[in-house]
């Protein structure tokens, strides 16, 4: 069957998969559709939205497939410069220096931001005792393992992968662009309903389809919410649980959480009526989640004043909240950068370039934001000293 019609919704202006690539997806497209047959031709968004990108061995994230970097779909901080993992292995010493030498690194995508901030902690003589990273892709595992043994060989027994959660941990918990690949229900406000958008199928395509909602907890969510008539956005449960869990598990720390998102009332903006829902294929930007299952990046922006009061529902302790930029700058990025002399323009140069790349408010610097979390850290932390933004939550 022609790509055309696989996959009616491809917009023009994308590349075309390979034929692997393409049956790839085909096989996740036939397993969510059984999965939507079974549920009674109907599910929720954040479903759909949990088998994209999680499907055992299908999904983007649990399957092999290049997706960080020049050659992959995006390109994170850590794959941007050395810079970021080396400015964030200050904060994390210092959160250390006040708990336990343990670090948990949460999603770490090809590995590149652990081995920064492993190299970094041992120039700084502050080696974590442990490294912990927890990774769903056994693909992406096997390439954190890959990477750490061939740059920091001597520190690879430091590094231990898990399948979940530690019952305790003490130490710093690292999460860099995982909240906003959660799964999240998708929620249309409409002539004072409010309704569900879920994901039903026709023909050879998915398509909305809404219903009432007839989940309590997300109808008392949806009910607080004062938004304008027709407006379509996001509710995210499922970053509630993780912080729950994670606060459940932390007995002494911090958690550190980098993301692109916005607090409530920005997230819930009028002008933001059709949510922040985006789609990553190959450097492209586009918003059809139905676009090539498996094989792109499903994401939303995240709702930070979520974030905040669920950790403090749950025991935790709000430490700080500012843009990317401030908590860099805060952090020493612009000393890092004077390791480097400006007469050595090949080095230099690039790195000043990223630099601004991580700190611009056109680029990342404003966008991404940082929170902190914890539980029994009495001093405030170094990331947070300028900048504070915790009037926007």
């Amino acid at each position: 069957m022609p790509l055309c019609e696989l996959y009616p919704t491809m917009p023009a202006t994308l590349p075309a998969p390979g034929a692997e690539a393409a049956q790839h997806s085909a096989l996740l497209t036939g397993f969510i559709r059984r999965d939507i047959a079974a549920q009674g031709g109907l599910i929720s968004f954040a479903r759909y939205m949990e088998l994209a990108l999680y499907a055992p061995g299908l999904g983007y994230y649990t399957a092999g497939a290049h997706k960080f970097g020049e050659a992959g779909d995006f390109i994170t901080a850590p794959e941007l410069s050395p810079l970021f993992g080396r400015t964030l292995a200050r904060q994390v010493a210092e959160i250390m220096s006040r708990s336990a030498p343990h670090i948990l690194e949460l999603g770490a995508g090809s590995g590149k931001l652990a081995a920064d901030m492993l190299a970094e902690l041992e120039q700084l003589g502050s080696l974590p005792d442990s490294y912990a990273i927890l990774e769903v892709s056994a693909d992406l595992r096997a390439r954190q393992q890959a990477l750490i043994r061939e740059r920091l060989p001597h520190l690879h027994d430091r590094v231990q992968w898990l399948d979940a959660l530690p019952e305790k941990f003490s130490g710093a918990i690292i999460a860099n662009e995982v909240l906003d690949a959660l799964p999240v229900h998708l929620v249309h406000w409409r002539d004072s309903a409010i309704n569900e958008r879920g994901v039903a199928v026709s023909g050879n395509s998915f398509i909305w389809q809404e219903r009432a909602i007839s989940d309590a907890a997300l109808l008392d969510a949806a009910r607080k919410i004062k938004v304008p008539d027709d407006y379509v956005s996001e509710i995210g449960f499922a970053a509630r649980g993780l912080i729950n869990s994670l606060a459940q598990c932390l007995e002494q720390g911090a958690m550190l959480f980098i993301d692109y998102g916005f607090g409530a009332r920005e997230f819930y903006h009028p002008q933001r009526r059709s949510g922040t829902l985006m789609c990553h294929y190959r450097h492209h930007a586009h918003d059809d989640p139905f676009f090539l299952p498996g094989l792109q990046d499903i994401t939303a922006h995240v709702n930070f004043t979520d974030i905040a009061e669920c950790g403090i529902d749950a025991g935790l302790e709000l430490m700080g909240y500012t843009n990317q930029a401030f908590f860099l700058i805060n952090c020493g990025i612009t000393a890092l950068l004077q390791d480097t002399s400006p007469e050595n323009l090949r080095d230099y140069l690039p790195l000043s370039a990223q630099l601004q790349k991580l700190t611009s408010p056109a680029e990342m610097g404003e966008l991404f934001k940082v929170i902190a979390l914890g539980k029994k850290q009495a001093n405030p932390l170094s990331g947070f000293a300028r900048g504070d933004l915790t009037r926007l939550l």
